[in-house]
């Protein structure tokens, strides 16, 4: 599924504007093999009515796909560690990541935060980040699963260590 595009594809002889005869086409040679674990990027198809509004920190934005990617190989344990303020007790760490692991509502628990967390990586649903986000950056967002559900969600960076706040 591709982005919706606002281009009227009709015209009047029947032929959608930039389509090519397929005989007079130039072969695209294929794509190399894809390598395990590389992110997979589609072209856009011109304007869309989503809007996407992710940080400008390159550093923010890598810790981002680094607890996405963390999330969405169910890696709980590497994600808390990696999420968590630094300045957390280890004892409120490993009360953290076992309330994620065994609590009834544990799975809900985690596919919301992975999901906000991914929202946010991608852009999807912001509707502003506050902060300088070189030391503090705040976004605002729709819950991706949840509807009517605004959520914000608080990272700083402490010694080239972005963390959640608070």
């Amino acid at each position: 599924m591709g982005k919706k595009s606002k281009r009227n594809r009709n015209t009047s002889s029947g032929v959608s504007p930039g389509v090519t005869n397929q005989s007079s086409a130039t072969p695209v040679a294929a794509p190399p093999p894809a390598q395990s674990q590389a992110n997979v990027y589609y072209p856009s198809d011109g304007p869309s009515d989503v809007e996407l509004l992710q940080t400008t920190s390159q550093s923010l934005q890598a810790k981002l796909n680094q607890l996405t990617e963390l999330g969405l190989a169910n890696d709980r344990a590497g994600f808390v560690r990696n999420f968590v303020p630094l300045d957390l007790s280890p004892g409120d760490t490993s009360a953290y990541l076992e309330d994620l692991m065994t609590n009834p509502e544990a799975e809900g628990q985690w596919r919301n935060l992975i999901a906000e967390i991914a929202a946010i990586r991608s852009g999807l649903g912001v509707d502003r980040i506050e902060g300088d986000q070189l030391t503090r950056a705040t976004f605002f967002f729709s819950h991706p699963l949840l509807e009517k559900c605004d959520r914000e969600v608080c990272f700083v960076c402490v010694n080239g260590e972005w963390r959640a706040d608070g």
